[in-house]
């Protein structure tokens, strides 16, 4: 049985800020206002943001961060990691706040993704790749289709 996660509530946000806060110590990275608040923004979507679409919603919320400072607060926060990429063949870069293992469901049209965790799903026993001098860090996997909303679209044309 499938099951489309949730989104992410105030108490795993405010676990998550704290994360971050810690992780930066660690590192030696300065804990900067607009790194705080571009991780905030991509808590609170309930979707996959572009690096525009979280920059956008930075303008709305009235915040003044440049684009490039939100492209580089992004690719931190994944060094970090805080967040990750959701890279999709043919598409922008989507940034992830789940870190939790789940796999993505791919619209063809529209390029929405969508989380969900399936117990049914299960990715592959990989081989050891140690060989090729390659350390898998994770897997995911990706179901690429057409979304209702698309579907229903394509029905009305």
């Amino acid at each position: 049985m499938k099951c489309i996660l949730d989104p992410i509530n105030a108490e795993t946000k405010k676990r998550r800020l704290e994360e971050f806060q810690r992780r930066c110590r660690e590192a030696g990275i300065p804990v900067t206002n607009q790194r705080r608040i571009v991780l905030e923004v991509v808590l609170g979507m309930h979707c996959h943001p572009t690096a525009d679409q979280v920059h956008a919603s930075l303008k709305v919320r009235r915040a003044r961060i440049s684009r490039a400072t939100v492209y580089r607060s992004l690719e931190s926060l994944v060094l970090l990691g805080v967040i990750t990429k959701a890279c999709h063949p043919g598409d922008v870069v989507r940034y992830d706040a789940r870190l939790e293992p789940h796999h993505h469901l791919v619209c063809l049209e529209c390029g929405d993704v969508v989380d969900i965790a399936d117990p049914e799903i299960t990715p592959p026993t990989l081989p050891d790749m140690s060989v090729f001098g390659f350390e898998v860090k994770d897997c995911r996997m990706q179901l690429r289709g057409v979304c209702r909303r698309c579907r229903r679209k394509e029905k009305r044309r």
